[in-house]
């Protein structure tokens, strides 16, 4: 039991990794590609002053956010037997 245990561990964070590693890279392209238009969706908050400048990409978080879950909720059902 104990070797079944350690390899879907293993399975996991070899899954895991690839997937940080791909969300890295697509962070690091950054507005070069604009992934899916994060980061200039609507619903974004952009203020600008005169000395002043705040972003706060709300709908883009919440865009962020469903993804990984569903990519945690797929990962979960491969995993599962």
């Amino acid at each position: 039991m104990s070797d079944t245990i350690h390899f879907q561990l293993g399975r996991f964070l070899l899954i895991l990794g690839i997937v940080l590693v791909v969300l890295g890279l697509i962070a690091m392209t950054g507005s070069k590609s604009s992934f899916l238009g994060l980061g200039h969706l609507p619903g974004d908050i952009s203020y600008k002053g005169k000395n002043f400048q705040f972003y706060f990409p709300i709908t883009s978080c919440l865009v962020l956010s469903a993804m990984v879950s569903l990519i945690f909720w797929v990962i979960s059902l491969l995993t599962k037997k």
